[in-house]
């Protein structure tokens, strides 16, 4: 497609013949993104896009303020399913993309456009035209308020690949994410971010989600979290502060809740720290959502640096899952971590002493091995 980290996430780039859903909250870029594709597609092929929400001029202009100008690239206004067939038909393009599939509408089906019956039944002709005919059919999908694709699971079983953009609306970067591949991996990850120009790409996305990171501060900690075959550098920051009311508050944020929760209980019990009467506040920077448990030492160690006001050092990382007995347990593709670590200059890392594989530490990067939190405290108080 052109753009790499949608290549990465595709594995390896846009089959012919396939069927692709691209989701999101409105407003998130998916319509920037198809877009920008299309300077890059239109050198070998021509692609057709149909839009149900926007104009052609709205479309070109947009086009133009991205920069993309190609002779090979046809817009079209419509949102009657036949119509679209036989412009397909007639034009015979190679790329197809439909934006979004909740504005079209098949006139032999009495449903109102965006129910899930005219969703499905527009779909289905779609993927009957993808296979039929080779073309490669892009379509956009807005997600509704409880975050799921509207006319939920209907459309992910008829897709080949389900892509899903996220990202805050005021943070500048944005995530995709593959939920369903039939030709790749699905947990790749592509980092991009928003800019004047559109969809810029973050090949480095662990350098940039430890932009701006605080020095020498309480409730910090950096780990390391695997994103497919890509290891991504996650800050995790942590408050917690004396509560005024009689339950004290919890939050998270990019960070399982009841993860959290069950981190704190084992901090209380194991760490002896008096953490259950302090409101607590647990967020990962950036706009990630770390949901591996390899995440688990930096957080309960974030936790424990707030607690007790000490900082646990810019230098220092932590690798590591935490049971409820409150030892640590081995993660896989420790080496891959461990070198993500030191390509971005920690020179520590915290890591279960008991593991599964043998690990090649990158010479310049100590490792501290503990059996529990106990002894990872002990650690981060004596460094």
């Amino acid at each position: 497609t052109g753009m790499g980290e949608l290549d990465r996430v595709l594995g390896g780039g846009a089959v012919r013949g396939s069927l692709v859903l691209v989701g999101g909250a409105p407003g998130i870029g998916k319509s920037t993104l198809m877009l920008q594709i299309c300077d890059n597609l239109c050198q070998t092929s021509s692609v057709l896009y149909v839009s149900g929400e926007e104009s052609e001029r709205q479309i070109k202009l947009r086009a133009e303020r991205l920069g993309v100008k190609r002779e090979r690239l046809y817009l079209y206004y419509q949102t009657n399913l036949d119509d679209i067939v036989e412009a397909v038909r007639e034009l015979n393009p190679d790329v197809l993309i439909v934006d979004s599939i909740q504005t079209l509408y098949n006139g032999e089906n009495a449903s109102p456009p965006g129910s899930v019956a005219q969703v499905k039944d527009c779909t289905m002709t779609l993927m009957q035209l993808a296979k039929g005919q080779g073309i490669t059919i892009f379509v956009i999908g807005h997600v509704n308020k409880e975050g799921s694709i509207a006319g939920p699971k209907v459309l992910e079983h008829m897709v080949d690949c389900v892509l899903y953009f996220e990202g805050e609306q005021h943070n500048s970067y944005r995530i995709l994410r593959a939920a369903k591949n039939r030709f790749g991996a699905t947990n790749e990850i592509g980092v991009f971010e928003m800019a004047d120009n559109g969809l810029e790409e973050v090949p480095n996305p662990s350098e940039a989600l430890l932009s701006g990171r605080p020095k020498d501060t309480p409730g910090t900690c950096v780990t390391c979290v695997m994103e497919g075959n890509r290891p991504v550098l996650a800050e995790v920051q942590a408050l917690m502060t004396a509560s005024g009311y009689g339950n004290p508050r919890r939050s998270s944020n990019g960070f399982d809740y009841n993860r959290a929760a069950m981190l704190m209980a084992v901090l209380e019990k194991r760490g002896a720290l008096k953490v259950s009467s302090c409101d607590a506040f647990l967020n990962v920077i950036g706009g990630l959502s770390v949901d591996e448990p390899a995440a688990d030492l930096a957080a309960v160690l974030a936790l424990a640096s707030s607690y007790l006001d000490k900082p646990i050092g810019n230098h220092v990382a932590a690798i590591g899952e935490v049971g409820l007995t409150g030892e640590l347990r081995s993660v896989n593709h420790l080496s891959e971590r461990l070198s993500e670590v030191h390509r971005l200059g920690f020179e520590t890392c915290i890591i279960p002493k008991q593991r599964k594989d043998q690990i090649r530490a990158p010479q310049g990067l100590a490792l501290i091995e503990a059996c529990n939190i106990a002894e990872a405290l002990r650690a981060i108080v004596q460094a």
